[in-house]
C-alpha cells in the first residue's frame, strides 16, 4: 500500500509513500475516473462507488461528496476511528 509522504507512523511497518501507478489508455467509453484514499476504498467497492457515482452524474461534484459521505458512514458503523477519505472524479466527457 502507498500511502501520503510523511505517515511516519506507517513507515515503521513498511508502508511506503512511492505511490502504486496503473496505466490505463482512454477509451471512447470511459467515462469518469476516481481517484480516492484508501479512507473510501476500505468499506465502498469499485462497484459500489460506480453505481452512487451513476446515480448523480453528471453532477460529479456531488457525487465525490457522496462517496465522502458514504465512506465515513460505514467508518464510523464498523471502527472507532475514521481513516482519512478524500475523493475526485475526473470526468472524462461531461456530456455523457
Amino acid at each position: 500500500m502507498s500511502r501520503s509522504i510523511g505517515d511516519e507512523v506507517s513507515q515503521t511497518v513498511g508502508v511506503i509513500s512511492i505511490p502504486e501507478i496503473v496505466e490505463h489508455d482512454l477509451k471512447p467509453n470511459d467515462i469518469f475516473a476516481v481517484w480516492a484514499s484508501d479512507g473510501v476504498w476500505e468499506f465502498l467497492s469499485n462497484e459500489q462507488a460506480c453505481e452512487i457515482i451513476w446515480k448523480l452524474k453528471p453532477n460529479y461534484k456531488a457525487a465525490a461528496a457522496e462517496l465522502v459521505a458514504q465512506a465515513s458512514k460505514r467508518w464510523k458503523q464498523e471502527e472507532e476511528v475514521v481513516d482519512d477519505i478524500t475523493c475526485v472524479i475526473v470526468a472524462f466527457n461531461a456530456a455523457v
